[in-house]
């Protein structure tokens, strides 16, 4: 059976799973992260940063036992949902520890077999294009902000990685200039090679014509 830090790092891996896969696409995803303002601790939540429709913050909890999931009822974010993390929510859990109807309102629920397969019992990312989106919840956005503003603290500066990434774009833009300067003169390089071996086009045809040999009789 798997470790809830294992079922952690599956969470995180489903959250980054593309849309196209039937995954929430999110773009950044993290395991077991605090925050100042609530004092909630998601095992995983991830951010899918784009106006189309369903999109915003999910958030995986990891049950490995069913007396941790009734557990979890208990928490104060849970007793007042909308003081809580995740514009979408989530259980995941070994197959058979959890059953759908006993969800909490708007909760999907993800189950993972003895084989590591992932199978999404519930939730808004089986909903069709045109089906309406009834699984959003009412969130905390100011401890999901601080939750990302203290992760990016602990990789260090983002200041400076963001100029870092700009520069290394400037490099690369003026690279991609010159690589197609030099393609543009190499062409007329062998062009002028092509003319100087043989002749000029009214003559490169014939040129290039291999002699025909006339059969000996």
């Amino acid at each position: 059976m798997l470790t809830h830090k294992e079922l952690c790092a599956v969470a995180v891996s489903w959250l980054q799973r593309p849309a196209s896969r039937s995954g929430p696409g999110c773009t950044v995803a993290i395991s077991e992260t605090a925050n100042w303002i609530n004092g909630e601790i998601p095992d995983a939540i991830g951010w899918r940063p784009y106006r189309q429709a369903r999109s915003g913050s999910v958030i995986v909890e990891a049950k490995v036992s069913r007396a941790d999931f009734l557990a979890d009822a208990a928490k104060p974010h849970r007793v007042d949902g909308a003081t809580g993390m995740g514009t979408y929510r989530y259980y995941l859990s070994p197959e058979g520890i959890i059953s759908p109807e006993e969800l909490p309102t708007k909760w999907g629920l993800i189950e993972i077999n003895h084989r590591g397969h992932l199978k999404v019992r519930a939730g808004h990312v089986l909903l069709g294009h045109q089906e309406p989106d009834t699984w959003r919840h009412e969130y905390n956005q100011y401890a999901e902000v601080c939750t990302l503003a203290m992760t990016l603290n602990r990789v260090g500066d983002p200041q400076k990685l963001q100029d870092r990434i700009r520069e290394m774009s400037s490099q690369i833009s003026k690279l991609a200039k010159k690589n197609d300067a030099l393609t543009k003169r190499n062409t007329e390089l062998a062009r002028d090679i092509f003319v100087l071996r043989h002749g000029n086009n009214e003559n490169s045809t014939e040129s290039l014509t291999p002699p025909i040999s006339q059969p000996d009789f």
